[in-house]
C-alpha cells in the first residue's frame, strides 16, 4: 500500500488554479479557495489563479499559456466537468493534453462513489500532461475538490509518497521535446 517515506525531502510544486464559471467571481469562488487553502497547507505554492467563463477556446488558451510558463508545474481547474451543454472544461483539457492520465478519472470516481454513491457517474473529472505540466479538471463543487485533493492529489503531488508519485517523474514529462544529443 501507499505510504509517506519520511526519509525523502518534501518537494513543493507550483500550482495554478483555474475556476470555470459563468456566474462566479473571485469573491464567490469557494471551490478555488478550497484548493488554494489545501495546496498551501500541504506546502505547495500558488503560481497563478484565474476565473474564466464556460468557453472551450478560452479555457484551452489559458491552459496552453500556463503550460508554457516555467513557474507552473501543475494546473488544477474546477468547474465545467458535468453533462450540461455549457460544461466544456473536459473538452478544453483534452484539446491541450499530449497524454491523458486515464486512471485519474477512474480513481476519482471510486472516491466519489464512497461519498455520493451512484451520482458519481455524472462527473467527468480528468487528468493529463502537456508540455511538461500536469493538468487536472475537477468538478465545481467544494466537496468534489476536497475529495480529489485529500484522496488523490495530496498524495500524488508529494515526492515522499511511495511507491511512486507524480513529482518524481515531473522532470521527465517533456523529455520527448528535447533534442537528442546523438
Amino acid at each position: 500500500m501507499s505510504r509517506i517515506d519520511e526519509n525523502r525531502p518534501f518537494v513543493p510544486v507550483r500550482i495554478a488554479i483555474l475556476t470555470v464559471s459563468d456566474t462566479r467571481g473571485l469573491d464567490q469562488d469557494k471551490s478555488g479557495d478550497t484548493l488554494v487553502a489545501r495546496l498551501e497547507d500541504a506546502g505547495h505554492l500558488l503560481a497563478a489563479r484565474a476565473i474564466l467563463p464556460d468557453e472551450r477556446d478560452q479555457i484551452a488558451d489559458q491552459l496552453r499559456a500556463w503550460c508554457t510558463e516555467p513557474d507552473i508545474d501543475v494546473i488544477i481547474s474546477t468547474g465545467g466537468t458535468g453533462l450540461t451543454g455549457r460544461d466544456v472544461t473536459v473538452e478544453a483539457h483534452r484539446d491541450v493534453y499530449e497524454k491523458e492520465i486515464d486512471a485519474f478519472g477512474t480513481v476519482f470516481t471510486m472516491v466519489s462513489m464512497q461519498k455520493i454513491g451512484t451520482s458519481a457517474v455524472q462527473s467527468r473529472a480528468t487528468g493529463g500532461v502537456s508540455n511538461g505540466t500536469y493538468l487536472f479538471a475537477l468538478p465545481g463543487s467544494t466537496g468534489a475538490c476536497k475529495d480529489a485533493w485529500d484522496e488523490i492529489l495530496r498524495l500524488q503531488l508529494d515526492y515522499r509518497h511511495m511507491p511512486c508519485n507524480f513529482v518524481e517523474i515531473l522532470p521527465r514529462l517533456d523529455e520527448h521535446l528535447k533534442r537528442s544529443k546523438g
